[in-house]
């Protein structure tokens, strides 16, 4: 009888670089192996479970809508749709919201968004969008291209055109960048896969004011630091700036799969019926969590105790004092730890010893626990890792 991990690798493709975990269950912030062992986790499926893993409330909400139905025909309106849409408009102050499956299918209809919204105001030959060196955008052909890392630039020939890159937070590269054929400016306020390397304050500022002095529209990708994550209900919050649109997935449904893109009232009426779609997009089971999601997340003394945790948990690492621990950044509980040490290895010898972390770029591990993960579990995480660094 061949095991999980055995049927695993017969019949999935080899995409992934699992480690040597079989999930059998979950509990708040604690994952179980087929083994039973049990591990402490700092990745929340990578930043999904924003609640934990099998929160009753949220299981409530799934089968009380499974006993409803589980799809719904978007030539039909639904009501979980219509009021997760309210909801993250009424919470946001934007006008309205596309629904998809995915974050890279979000990033992918943000940017059809900003070039149809480019094309009926000023007519062909202005569709580039820039993004920013180390970003990270989606696993598609547009998304790939979108994503500002040469590494993901290999294979998939020919990318689509239109995108170009500036290093991150240097304003002279981004005014030299900003040409007459630009439509939009893609960005991530702290850039996740690229290293949890933080937007500079000021840089945000001037982003927005030159963006808006040339009517180019500003998307930010909120797929990873979005609901909550940073501590705001959305990253943007932190930076003191409003986007044209920006982009959700990941936590905002908890582990359900979604993505989403919101547009201010400027643009939310660009894309017209026929010009985009998307067959399971605002399914109401995935509606349906997602309401119960931002109802716990975006009570405001939930989000004080994500900043709180935060900054516990980082204090907590710049107290080990070790030598390898180059840098701790992050905000709220999206934390990145800069190590001399190779993060790869760092996270399969915390796997051995129980706990669950994320790497980032080249020289950094990071740090994605569920957004209810308590101070008692923060030490238990942080005291496998002082021993691994």
């Amino acid at each position: 009888m061949p095991t999980i991990k055995e049927l695993d690798k017969q019949y999935v493709m080899n995409t992934y670089g699992r480690q040597d975990l079989t999930v059998e269950r979950g509990r708040g912030c604690k994952l179980y192996g087929d083994d039973g062992k049990e591990y402490i986790d700092f990745g929340s499926g990578i930043g999904t479970l924003s609640l934990g893993t099998a929160d009753e409330g949220y299981i409530q909400a799934i089968t009380a809508q499974l006993y409803r139905t589980q799809h719904v025909s978007n030539y039909f309106t639904c009501e979980p749709v219509a009021r997760l849409a309210e909801k993250i408009c009424t919470l946001s102050g934007y006008d309205k919201v596309f629904f998809g499956n995915s974050g890279a299918e979000a990033n992918e209809g943000a940017i059809k968004l900003a070039r149809k919204y480019s094309f009926d105001k000023y007519g062909e030959g202005r569709s580039t969008i820039i993004t920013f060196n180390s970003s990270f955008h989606g696993r598609t052909i547009t998304t790939l291209a979108a994503t500002g890392q040469d590494v993901f630039h290999n294979f998939f020939f020919p990318f689509t055109e239109g995108f170009k890159y500036s290093p991150y937070n240097d304003k002279d590269a981004l005014i030299s960048n900003l040409t007459d054929d630009v439509c939009a400016v893609m960005f991530e306020c702290i850039q996740g896969e690229g290293g949890v390397n933080l937007m500079d304050m000021e840089f945000a500022a001037f982003l927005e004011e030159e963006c808006k002095k040339r009517d180019v529209l500003l998307i930010c990708d909120e797929i990873q630091t979005g609901v909550g994550r940073t501590g705001k209900l959305f990253a943007f919050e932190n930076f003191d700036i409003k986007p044209d649109i920006f982009t959700l997935a990941k936590g905002l449904c908890g582990g359900m799969p979604t993505g989403a893109f919101v547009a201010n009232e400027k643009c939310s009426s660009v894309l017209t019926k026929g010009q985009h779609g998307s067959t399971f997009g605002g399914n109401p089971v995935s509606c349906a969590a997602g309401l119960y999601v931002l109802d716990k997340v975006s009570n405001s003394a939930f989000l004080e105790e994500v900043t709180a945790k935060g900054e516990y948990l980082m204090q907590k690492l710049r107290e080990l004092g070790k030598e390898t621990i180059l840098e701790v950044r992050g905000m709220g509980l999206m934390v990145g730890i800069k190590t001399s040490l190779v993060p790869s290895e760092i996270s399969a010898k915390a796997l051995e010893a129980g706990l669950i972390v994320l790497t980032a770029g080249k020289d950094v591990v990071r740090l994605l626990p569920p957004l209810i993960i308590s101070h008692e579990e923060i030490d238990e995480g942080v005291a496998i890792l002082q021993e691994l660094l």
